[in-house]
């Protein structure tokens, strides 16, 4: 068991006892909205740059549209024009993280005659501080509950087996705890391993340089999905303009990597999402990058293994895994020229050892590399050696037409013309992957069709969200059986050797799955997602005059609004929408009350919270004495309706005979009357039709959050049952508003979950004459009796009996 084991502390460092509560958090409004003024201000701020991402001058002309309909009314527009939306956004110091910027010019060795313009140039690298970034993914409440503060060890429940799902369960994460524990000032702490990743792209219209190196960074305490789809979880941090060079990129990662250094070796306090204050100690873990990268990260020469000494000449020989320790040997020792040919190292570098951080990279190596640019490039060849040019195409477009025959269904991509691109992107060979193999059927041999198979195989298992040892025997058979049946493409002559660096990556796997946990949380394909968003969108949005700039601002923005948004949240200042906020003022329990005048709401609310937290008690929530029940203080927020979803065959309903009503405790109902619907509240489901229901009066829905639950609840005005069977006369039950102490309406709060449907009361009107003056939106507080309408639909007819 580690001794890393993430307690909680004090914000001087001072260990707490298990289970101590967090600080309080600051003093805050619920309704300071700084630095904008209220919430619609920042919901439009948050959809015009974050969501529609509309460009300045678009922004200018909505703006102009609408103060032409505010200029009758004498108001104004929350915003003046795109600069005043910049500059509150650029005000707000939350999710701040500025960038900064460094020159860097190569100074390595050069040969005689070597004299390249690229050397004696000068390459600007802009960055922003990895330690902040760590401490803002640390802070952010959005996935407080979705991040390991320890190293764990996981078992599956069948057969008690080790298994690797999320980063803090690999082998790598225990090795470093063992080797921080070794100081025992140490113990308690929690370790966060900074995650690095880069690709390579051209952006010369924007930048002036032809290679441009986009760096992100993650942590590796949060659970994969969260560094999967949670743009939070990954953040660029850098820009590296360069050419090509080892040294120019080595040198950029560690002036960056410089500001992390202090917290590699003193711990220190940080405050985490579920407000609770840790000491941590961060540590310099994987890195995602393609080969490319992968090349430039190990100091080798290209077409070489970055994880093993295997010659380029026969990648598959079993061979030591590469080390720091072997390569500086070899650097002392063997002549350069012997080290490029013989080794594949540069020599002009030594390097830290990076070999065993290189992650797996399903994107490139499996889904790009082995199926795409191998196996499906193999079987083209194939069929071109094996048949005449004219017989090869009938084939090929047979398959094309084979493709393009599949079935619809959901979820899955079609391909009308085939497989027969121009131009691929990136999602193309990961959806033609799922159906390529049937269409291939038939016009290659049975060994093709098994390694194809094989390799499907392969990237299903290391895919999963979860990996066992069982699933680690699967992967190393299907990779057994891949190298078999690949043996038809040397025979046949269509290659001759495979001695390829992405499907030599394959036998890695098992050992960087052990290492890392499961593949799919450090695939490159997460980066590239985050390039989407912090590069390519933005990009579309800007002008071209300097772009780099513009991009860094743009990102700057972007965290300051998802900051904001986090903060927000926590304090419950964004449930419901700014329409519902605007349409109901109330905002806490006394405003509710007051509107709805039912002095006792606090009290009622109070005996509710006793009873959701005590399901099983059998007292009446009313008879337990105040001091007994929760109190809460806090915001709530009020909503005007609410949709009850039910099976009803027998009326007009959707498929699977789902039927949705919509229940509305309305103030004000199109612009008029207010409207406030009834409903059946199940109150024993055991018993047949009303025996088992109640009927109420809803006066409001509201929703608050407590001790980190959210509860939907409906204020109700209880209508009491006259009689203990329907009337004889009409067959329909009759009940009346009930009463509680000296005469006053019996109201109640309950939870949303007990409304079963919709009701329809109809007034015994008895032998008087109605008032002139009496509308229908008085019915439901003008009569004293009401008959409970089971005819409003066959639903009702089904349950009121």
């Amino acid at each position: 068991m580690s001794a890393i084991t993430g307690r909680t502390c004090d914000v001087n460092g001072v260990f707490l006892p298990p289970g101590a509560p967090p600080p309080p958090p600051e003093n805050l409004a619920t309704d300071d909205w700084t630095p904008f003024q209220n919430h619609s201000e920042f919901e439009m701020a948050e959809f015009l740059y974050k969501h529609n991402q509309m460009p300045a001058g678009q922004i200018d002309r909505l703006l102009d549209l609408w103060a032409s309909t505010l200029a009758k009314h004498n108001d104004n527009l929350p915003f003046a024009d795109h600069r005043d939306l910049y500059h509150v956004i650029d005000s707000s110091s939350l999710g701040d993280v500025p960038w900064q910027c460094f020159m860097v010019v190569y100074d390595g060795e050069r040969l005689a005659d070597e004299d390249k313009p690229w050397m004696d140039a000068e390459y600007e690298v802009w960055f922003r501080d990895p330690h902040e970034v760590a401490w803002n993914m640390l802070a952010n409440s959005t996935y407080a509950n979705e991040i390991d503060y320890c190293p764990y060890w996981e078992y599956s429940t069948e057969g008690d087996k080790c298994q690797w799902r999320d980063f803090m369960s690999g082998d790598w994460v225990w090795d470093q705890a063992d080797e921080i524990v070794k100081d025992l000032s140490t113990l308690g702490l929690t370790f966060v391993p900074v995650i690095l990743g880069s690709d390579k792209m051209t952006v010369s219209v924007g930048t002036g340089n032809n290679e441009y190196y986009w760096l992100y960074a993650s942590i590796g305490n949060i659970h994969n999905n969260v560094r999967r789809v949670h743009c939070d979880g990954v953040a660029l941090i850098g820009f590296l303009a360069m050419p090509k060079s080892i040294y120019l990129f080595h040198s950029s990662l560690s002036k960056i990597l410089d500001l992390l250094k202090p917290g590699l070796t003193t711990p220190e306090v940080t405050r985490f999402g579920d407000g609770h204050y840790r000491c941590v100690i961060y540590g310099l873990g994987p890195y995602i990058a393609d080969y490319e990268e992968q090349v430039l990260l190990a100091c080798i020469v290209r077409n070489w293994c970055p994880k093993c000494v295997a010659n380029r000449e026969d990648l598959d020989e079993a061979v030591l895994l590469r080390s720091r320790e072997y390569t500086e040997a070899l650097i002392e020792e063997a002549l350069s020229s012997d080290l490029w040919e013989d080794f594949g190292i540069v020599a002009q570098l030594v390097v830290t050892d990076i070999y065993q951080m290189i992650s797996p990279d399903i994107l490139h190596q499996l889904i790009k590399g082995a199926f795409k640019d191998h196996l499906m490039t193999w079987v083209k060849k194939y069929l071109h050696q094996t048949h005449s040019k004219r017989r090869a195409q009938k084939i090929m477009d047979d398959i094309d037409h084979r493709i393009a025959a599949v079935v619809l269904f959901s979820g899955l991509r079609r391909f009308p013309q085939g497989h027969g691109f121009k131009q691929w992107t990136g999602d193309d060979p990961k959806a033609l992957m799922k159906v390529y193999l049937p269409a291939i059927e038939g016009h290659v041999p049975q060994d093709i069709i098994r390694a194809f198979r094989a390799l499907l195989d392969f990237c299903y298992l290391v895919h999963c969200n979860i990996i066992t040892k069982d699933s680690l025997l699967q992967i190393e058979d299907a990779l057994s059986h891949f190298h078999h049946y690949c043996e038809i493409f040397r025979t046949t002559g269509v290659v001759l050797h495979f001695s390829l660096p992405h499907q030599h990556s394959l036998m890695h796997y098992v050992q960087n799955i052990q290492l890392f946990t499961t593949p799919n949380g450090l695939c490159l394909s997460i980066t590239e997602n985050k390039h989407i968003k912090a590069v390519k969108e933005p990009w579309q949005r800007l002008s071209r005059f300097n772009a780099l700039g513009q991009i860094k601002l743009t990102n700057q923005r972007l965290d300051k609004l998802s900051a904001l948004q986090v903060d927000f949240t926590r304090w419950g200042m964004l449930i419901g929408t700014c329409l519902s906020a605007a349409n109901v003022l109330a905002q806490t329990i006394p405003e509710l009350a007051n509107k709805l005048h039912i002095p006792r709401l606090s009290d009622l609310l109070r005996h509710f919270l006793f009873q959701q937290s005590h399901p099983d008690d059998p007292c009446d929530p009313s008879d337990v004495p105040l001091a007994e029940c929760p109190l809460y203080l806090s915001k709530i927020a009020v909503f005007n309706s609410a949709s009850s979803q039910f099976y009803a065959l027998s009326d007009l309903s959707g498929i699977g005979g789902m039927r949705t009503k919509h229940i509305r405790s309305c103030p004000s109902w199109r612009g008029g009357h207010s409207c406030n619907d009834c409903v059946f509240v199940n109150t024993d489901s055991n018993l047949p039709g009303m025996q088992g229901l109640e009927v109420t009066h809803v006066c409001a829905f509201f929703a608050f959050q407590y001790r980190g639950e959210v509860y939907p609840c409906t204020v109700v005005h209880w209508f009491d049952k006259i009689g203990d069977a329907a009337d004889e006369d009409t067959g329909m039950w009759v009940v009346r508003p009930g009463e509680g102490a000296n005469n006053t309406v019996e109201h109640a709060i309950i939870h949303i979950d007990a409304i079963y449907h919709a009701a329809h009361l109809i007034p015994v009107y008895s032998t008087e004459f109605l008032p002139l003056e009496l509308k229908f939106y008085h019915s439901y507080d003008a009569f004293r009796a009401y008959y409970i309408n089971k005819y409003t639909d066959h639903h009702a007819f089904e349950i009121a009996f």
